[in-house]
């Protein structure tokens, strides 16, 4: 498990306000995405939204889909294009990964927001970058890196929130100013030897599972073969042996045996809303007592499994059943194979060479009220269906969830 849940007293990391550091750092921007994520280019189209937003004086906040970990290096470069530090909205956790990493991240007009309950600091930070209105803020709606580049989660509305408030900040000046939100799409593309790169994984995912590494003609079906057997074992651990029936069913009834008693001990059995936020409700009760109290270490320990639980829970969401199978392309049966090493080992091998296409959408104008006879977000709205539309795929209107 990733060490995104931390037993400590939140501390908020404020924005660091100087410019030098940053735009120092964005000059080898370039060199680090080659090295840390093999992407060798960017090609980037829109830009001149964003000008014209810089233009007119206008708070911008950019929100752009995640599906790498690579997405804020590449959203800087872009706004290094641009003449423009932003400044983006980190998770906390990522802070406090050594000093360096969190003098890095800080100079590089990072700020920590707390994932597991409300962070008044980084909302008011937030809106302060943008009332003040001297650098973009970028801030990743879907809030948890989704390794699918042709999907998006539901998006969290805190975005339109922080947007909002600002907006109400920019209105009282003289003249008024305006906020403005620019989704952002990232599409990557893998330029390299396909089969080399899928095989040699599954190769040593098959070993791991002490299996004689065969390889299929058909890509496709070798991925469905080993992504079932880690089906069964996960099944096999959480249900007691391995079940049967259509693979979405399958997925969708673990996640529930690993939820719901959790759920019941922890929330009266509430199990609103979507996997993400599910296990951000849980996460938020859980460390409460574990980092408030002094906990006995075997219940310490029994937190700690089922936070580990959770995350599994989670990661489970974050396959579609169908997503090799409807369109077997390139990038999405390496994105599958890459996310089965990152969840059984916690790190995927870097994939190059590779190049992201960067589409920044036009600019939706905040309004200072929302508009409450209409039952979604209008602001939220309209970020879903420019993303969908900037990364090519079909739109279908959602439910909101904090």
């Amino acid at each position: 498990m990733h060490s995104v849940v931390i037993d400590e007293a939140y501390e908020f990391v404020p924005p660091y306000r100087g410019t030098w550091w940053a735009r120092t750092l964005q000059c080898i921007m370039p060199r680090f995405l080659r090295k840390t994520y093999g992407i060798e280019s960017i090609e980037c189209e829109g830009l001149e939204h964003i000008r014209e937003s810089v233009k007119a004086g206008h708070g911008i906040l950019l929100a752009p889909n995640h599906c790498r970990p690579a997405d804020p290096s590449v959203i800087n470069e872009v706004c290094h294009r641009a003449g423009l530090a932003p400044h983006t909205m980190a998770s906390w956790h990522l802070f406090k990964q050594g000093w360096l990493q969190r003098f890095i991240l800080r100079r590089m007009g990072a700020f920590s927001v707390y994932r597991e309950g409300m962070d008044r600091q980084a909302l008011q930070a937030g809106v302060n970058i943008l009332a003040e209105a001297k650098r973009p803020l970028v801030i990743f709606p879907e809030g948890v890196i989704t390794r699918t580049n042709d999907r998006l989660l539901a998006l969290m509305d805190g975005v339109s929130f922080i947007a909002r408030s600002a907006a109400k900040k920019r209105a009282t000046l003289k003249p008024p100013g305006q906020v403005v939100v620019h989704p952002v799409g990232i599409r990557y593309h893998f330029h390299g030897n396909i089969d080399d790169a899928i095989h040699q994984t599954l190769d040593d995912i098959e070993k791991a599972l002490s299996w004689r590494p065969r390889r299929d003609p058909d890509r496709t079906q070798r991925i469905y073969r080993v992504g079932e057997a880690l089906l069964w074992l996960k099944e096999i651990e959480y249900i007691g042996e391995p079940q049967t029936g259509p693979i979405p069913q399958r997925v969708e009834n673990l996640i529930n045996q690993i939820l719901t008693p959790i759920e019941k001990e922890w929330l009266n059995g509430n199990n609103s809303g979507t996997i993400v936020n599910r296990v951000k409700q849980l996460r938020t009760e859980i460390l409460r007592d574990m980092i408030t109290e002094e906990l006995p270490e075997k219940e310490r320990q029994r937190r700690w499994n089922q936070l580990a639980d959770m995350y599994i829970a989670q990661q489970l969401g974050h396959y579609p059943p169908t997503y090799v199978k409807s369109e077997p392309s390139n990038e999405r049966q390496l994105e599958t194979v890459e996310k089965f090493e990152e969840d059984l080992t916690d790190v995927s091998r870097i994939h190059r060479p590779m190049s992201a296409t960067v589409t920044i959408g036009p600019a939706i104008h905040v309004a200072t009220k929302r508009d409450r006879k209409a039952s979604e977000d209008p602001v939220m709205v309209a970020i879903e269906q420019q993303l969908h539309q900037l990364l090519g795929l079909p739109y279908k209107s959602r439910e909101y969830k904090e």
